[in-house]
């Protein structure tokens, strides 16, 4: 007899519906599973058997073939499970064809009958265009936010057996989940967990001095722009990266799904606040490899940190001490806001739209800079210089030094303008990009700049002589104009960019010289 069963198999962050279609007939008994399953996939052989030995269901001494169609779509990890299972049940007789009819399942079997979660029940759910699907208790959440299918969970096999038979109720969701949820639609409408409030982000009132490193953040916020820092240790650097997140607008909902989506498939639990709103935050460390950092392997592709800090903030502290092909594998994903992973058997394209924001120390010693008591040689200088290409550094749109604050600066009981004083204007220069078409103003073509970014003769005069010199490129000219529409939008002026806005984007972006330290401040 021949079962079909619906579920979906998980590639890079998307889903891909599979047909589980079981056989079982008359012959030597033997179990095989065809459709180009991983190793993962193949042991669901005796994961299916003990789960139905234990549930007290049969399992049946004769041939079994297992086909996952597709043939031709590689199959990962242990979520076929379930289905797996169902589609045996089915052909044995032991379930009516009826009972699971237009229904799909999610989920891997433990040897005692147990469902257990899988990573990217999201994406699987979303995949499968069922009008009811079973999932794992620990993946309601995540399977109701896609909006559409009925949800349905049990925890075990004997359960779900029990349901479809309707010898029991299904369980409710609620004694399943730990807090009541509605849906998020692929349009972005529905909300998410209900009073669920944004975690506690650090405030940027608790950053003493550093006006410049304040308005810098600001800028980037409200623009997009991409940030490096760079300071002696303890001048603040880390304290203001952290904050950025705080002065950011809430994402609307079909980015809140999108980002979702990502650390599902990653099999990561939903950042803290996400549902509510609130950007996420990465921080990977500088020992991190370029699969970390852009996503890939070999079975499994999985997001890496760049896509993890999909509609958020990537914040690389110690720039210069990530390895040399983990930072120049960056140049792309700035520019196309996706990473496009490529294997023998497969390729996926994966989000990557977020603001960068780097740190790190004028020069080996950290001393370095303006005021600095510099320890290095010139060689250790000249080397260290050398481990930020001009090509990466080219695609910050902001270079800001930052020095440590003075003693009267720490002791002052005045603290500066709060998070939300300054998310107000972030929030209104926004708006102001939005309602030109666009998100934010870096990501304006640049094929539409002489139309969005109009310029003053004054302003355009000092970008021709800056470009006469060769102290800006090409790229660097579209980044200087970003910049600038974003200082006009935060000043609510709306009409051509003035020469005021033009200088102080040159001087946010005063290139590597304001990054490093001078050598020639080498003993």
């Amino acid at each position: 007899m021949i079962a079909s069963v619906s579920s979906a198999t998980l590639l890079g962050v998307e889903g891909r519906r599979v047909l589980v279609e079981v056989h079982v007939s008359n012959g030597l008994p033997g179990f095989t599973i065809v459709g180009l399953p991983d190793a993962a996939c193949r042991e669901a052989r005796d994961r299916v058997r003990a789960a139905l030995l234990s549930s007290g269901l049969p399992w049946p001494l004769r041939r079994v073939t297992v086909n996952l169609a597709p043939s031709g779509l590689r199959k990962a990890g242990s979520g076929l499970d379930l289905p797996i299972a169902v589609g045996l049940l089915l052909a044995v007789g032991e379930l009516d064809a009826r009972t699971v009819a237009d229904c799909g399942f999610i989920g891997e079997l433990g040897l005692d009958g147990t469902i257990r979660s899988v990573p990217g029940v999201l994406p699987l759910v979303a995949a499968i265009r069922s009008s009811a699907i079973v999932v794992p208790p620990a993946g309601v959440i995540e399977a109701t936010l896609v909006g559409g299918p009925a949800v349905r969970s049990v925890r075990t096999l004997s359960e779900l057996v029990g349901a479809l038979r309707g010898q029991v109720p299904w369980p409710a969701l609620a004694s399943l989940t730990p807090a009541r949820h509605e849906a998020i639609g692929e349009d972005g409408s529905g909300g998410g967990l209900r009073g669920e409030a944004p975690s506690r982000v650090p405030d940027l009132s608790d950053v003493r001095g550093q006006a410049i490193g304040r308005a810098a953040v600001e800028v980037a916020a409200a623009g997009g722009h991409h940030l490096v820092l760079s300071g002696p240790p303890g001048s603040g650097k880390t304290m203001l990266a952290e904050r950025i997140v705080g002065v950011l607008p809430p994402l609307p909902r079909f980015e809140v799904l999108e980002t979702c989506r990502v650390h599902s498939a990653a099999g990561l639990p939903l950042p803290e606040g996400v549902l509510a709103g609130q950007p996420p935050f990465r921080a990977p460390h500088h020992s991190a490899s370029a699969v970390a950092l852009l996503g890939g392997g070999s079975s499994w592709l999985r997001p890496g940190e760049i896509s993890l800090a999909t509609n958020g903030v990537l914040f690389l502290d110690e720039l210069p001490e990530f390895p040399v092909p983990v930072r120049e594998s960056l140049r792309q994903p700035l520019e196309e806001r996706v990473v496009r992973i490529a294997r023998a058997r497969a390729s996926v394209c994966l989000p990557a739209a977020f603001l960068l924001v780097a740190a790190m120390n004028p020069c080996p010693c950290g001393e370095g800079g303006r005021g600095g008591a510099c320890s290095c040689s010139a060689a250790q200088l000249e080397r260290y210089a050398r481990r930020l290409s001009g090509p990466l550094l080219d695609r910050f749109d902001l270079h800001v030094a930052v020095s440590r604050p003075r003693a009267h600066e720490l002791f002052s009981t005045s603290k500066g303008e709060e998070s939300e004083v300054v998310a107000s204007r972030v929030a209104a220069a926004r708006a102001l990009s939005r309602s030109r078409g666009f998100a934010t103003n870096a990501r304006v073509p640049s094929h539409r700049l002489d139309e969005i970014v109009k310029l003053e003769s004054k302003a355009r005069a000092m970008l021709e002589r800056r470009l006469a010199s060769s102290e800006l490129s090409a790229r660097g000219l579209d980044r200087i104009r970003r910049v600038a529409r974003t200082l006009a939008d935060l000043q609510g002026e709306e009409g051509p960019v003035r020469a005021e806005a033009v200088a102080t984007a040159l001087e946010l972006r005063p290139g590597r010289r304001a990054l490093l330290a001078d050598p020639g401040c080498a003993a």
